[in-house]
């Protein structure tokens, strides 16, 4: 049975899924009230964002006269606001849709999904610490969560970890001897049961540099200003202060391109537009991603995004 025929059948079903509408109308005022500009950029694009874990949903554009270009779904809007940063727009957050190919089909993941990113000049990732907190309490409207059977303590501050303590506590190891292809193998199998004794939102920052390809570095420079937040293992947010430095950027995109290459990931080139507009000059700026989907799941407690989607990709292309 199809999702619309459920809510026809059980109109109840209906106030889960209207769930979204109020989180988007939350994280609107909030970013608004902030004087945050709201920005529109475009979900096909000819060139996408060059991570080089992710694959991407390839097309083509055609034209009338039979011109081809090859097209993408972005993964991201990210490259597309650094753009508008380098053009003077200032603080904004864009809430879009955004694709990817070849993910696992699970509670936690949909091939098409709702993104919100926000950039902050002159700001820091401890800056984004702080919006994250205050945009999350106000979505969720008190400083306790009931999901899922647990509780979580949502009162400030919530619990922030160097993620080199992290390897050095819970898994007795240097993460800096620790090799790139292991590293998330360690934290998923030894720290993160740890971490999800903590009854509350959670930051992990500090990531090595190799681990942060879009980040500047640290005050030490073998790590980077990036973290993610977690709510119950559930990764909610993923943030950087951005690196702006053209010369070091596109060392790393061309780095990236030939992880893409030994992995079989589909090729293609690096976005020289967004290193010219980093040559041009962008402000100091952090951003982060969230994942929408997930932000509803957790306020309408349901134990999967696609119980908060009314077309979710499962139920349309039959996974």
């Amino acid at each position: 049975m199809k999702t619309w025929q459920r809510i026809k059948n059980d109109p109840n079903l209906m106030e889960k899924y209207l769930v979204r509408e109020r989180v988007i109308d939350t994280i609107r005022s909030f970013f608004k009230n902030q004087g945050f500009h709201e920005v529109f950029t475009p979900i096909l694009v000819p060139i996408p964002s060059i991570e080089p874990n992710l694959e991407v949903f390839e097309s083509e554009l055609r034209t009338s006269k039979g011109e081809k270009r090859r097209a993408f779904l972005i993964m991201s809007p990210e490259f597309s606001i650094k753009k508008l940063l380098a053009g003077g727009i200032g603080n904004c957050f864009e809430i879009t849709k955004c694709f990817r190919n070849e993910e696992e089909a699970s509670p936690l993941h949909n091939p098409e999904f709702t993104m919100l990113e926000w950039y902050r000049i002159n700001a820091d990732y401890k800056d984004i610490m702080k919006d994250f907190e205050h945009l999350f309490l106000r979505i969720i409207g008190k400083d306790k969560l009931e999901y899922q059977g647990e509780v979580y303590d949502l009162s400030l501050p919530w619990p922030k970890t160097r993620i080199p303590d992290a390897f050095e506590k819970y898994a007795g190891m240097d993460v800096l001897k620790v090799s790139d292809e292991d590293f998330y193998k360690i934290y998923f199998n030894e720290i993160e049961p740890e971490l999800l004794k903590i009854k509350k939102p959670y930051f992990i920052y500090d990531y090595p540099i190799s681990q942060a390809s879009l980040s500047k570095p640290a005050k030490d420079p073998r790590f980077a200003e990036r973290f993610e937040v977690f709510l119950g293992g559930i990764e909610l947010g993923n943030c950087f202060s951005e690196l702006t430095d053209a010369k070091e950027q596109k060392k790393r995109f061309e780095a990236e391109k030939k992880d893409r290459q030994r992995m079989n990931k589909t090729e293609y080139p690096i976005d020289e537009d967004l290193i010219e507009a980093l040559k041009e000059g962008i402000p100091a700026v952090s951003g982060i991603a969230v994942g929408v989907d997930r932000l509803v799941m957790l306020a309408a407690d349901t134990s999967s995004i696609e119980e908060t989607m009314f077309f979710p990709g499962k139920e349309l292309f039959d996974l």
